[in-house]
């Protein structure tokens, strides 16, 4: 493989290329058994097919419309998993491989799945018929099937993240603009107590002063982003390792930047309308941003949900297990 495509390879092109290596392995050691030329030829027909996902080199275009909608490594996997199929339909072992394919196929499909307790119900202790074999590629093919359409809602979840975190870009990038254009329709002030006859009408500002100024709004999001980053250093920090094809923790902590400066500038609005008044004690311009990193904090509680949604997507495409290889 030449260094313009190692520096291309990424994690579930790894895993991919080693199973069908071993599949591979498992195909020349099937070619000395009798009656299995029919699965042979199907599982390398389906290896082609991984091959070509797996190298496929598309002009930019084509390559970010690919990345967008997933083809290649939706392709790969499904090829890959029917090759694995054909294979372990072909062992002349296949009694003794019972065990693991259980556990592959427990993962995915229900206990009161028939296909799962049809596959549970085979003896090990009895070679394997053509019939026991029929039942373990219904099986497999229905694990294989739930993992691989999981897939598809991890690639549509990842999408719908990305067009959010754009529309949030276009509302903060908005929100700036218009302050640095009209500093006072957005005032980003909050009211000091009262300390005398007039003093209802002094404010301080997000930049110092006591007048609306222009980098307000954006001194706003930058702390109300910093207040994010701290709950997105949490959400990375426990997140374990995957080797799914879709990663979504960059995304998702995106989002909690993003959406943590547009719930600063909402809520610093709110403190200048006066509707926390008596909830807050806002007496210097360092109690208004600090209240701007809080207030960009705050989009964990709604961020969670999704943090808890995206937990469940990615523990269901996980890839599923390899069966323990038994000597022959």
């Amino acid at each position: 493989m030449s260094s313009s495509n190692r520096s291309r390879t990424t994690d579930w092109q790894l895993t991919v290329e080693a199973r069908a290596r071993r599949v591979r392995a498992e195909l020349t050691d099937l070619e000395t058994v009798p009656g299995t030329e029919r699965d042979r030829a199907a599982a390398l027909m389906s290896l082609e097919v991984v091959d070509a996902a797996l190298h496929a080199r598309d002009r930019w275009l084509h390559a970010i419309a690919s990345w967008w909608s997933g083809w290649h490594i939706e392709r790969a996997w499904r090829a890959l998993h029917e090759a694995e199929i054909r294979v372990e339909a072909a062992q002349p072992d296949l009694a003794g491989r019972l065990p693991g394919l259980r556990q592959r196929v427990a993962s995915y499909l229900p206990e009161d799945d028939l296909r799962r307790r049809a596959l549970e119900s085979l003896q090990p202790s009895r070679p394997a018929s053509s019939v026991d074999r029929a039942v373990v590629v219904d099986a497999l093919r229905a694990a294989f099937d739930a993992t691989d359409d999981a897939h598809g809602g991890a690639r549509a979840l990842r999408n719908k993240l990305i067009a959010a975190a754009v529309i949030l870009f276009v509302i903060n990038t908005a929100l700036g603009v218009l302050g640095l254009v009209r500093a006072g329709f957005i005032p980003m002030c909050a009211h000091l107590p009262e300390a005398g006859e007039h003093s209802s009408q002094l404010t301080v500002c997000a930049s110092g002063g006591r007048l609306p100024g222009p980098a307000d709004i954006w001194l706003v999001q930058l702390v109300g982003a910093f207040g994010a980053i701290i709950a997105a250093v949490v959400l990375l920090t426990r997140r374990r390792p995957s080797l799914s094809p879709y990663v979504l923790i960059g995304y998702q902590a995106l989002i909690k930047v993003l959406l943590g400066s547009a719930l600063a500038v909402v809520g610093v609005l709110a403190l200048s309308a006066g509707v926390a008044q008596g909830l807050t004690c806002i007496t210097s311009q360092s109690a208004l941003l600090l209240w701007s990193a809080l207030l960009g904090y705050s989009q964990q509680v709604g961020t969670r949900l999704l943090d808890n949604y995206a937990d469940r997507v990615m523990d269901q495409v996980r890839p599923l297990p390899e069966t323990t290889v038994h000597p022959r």
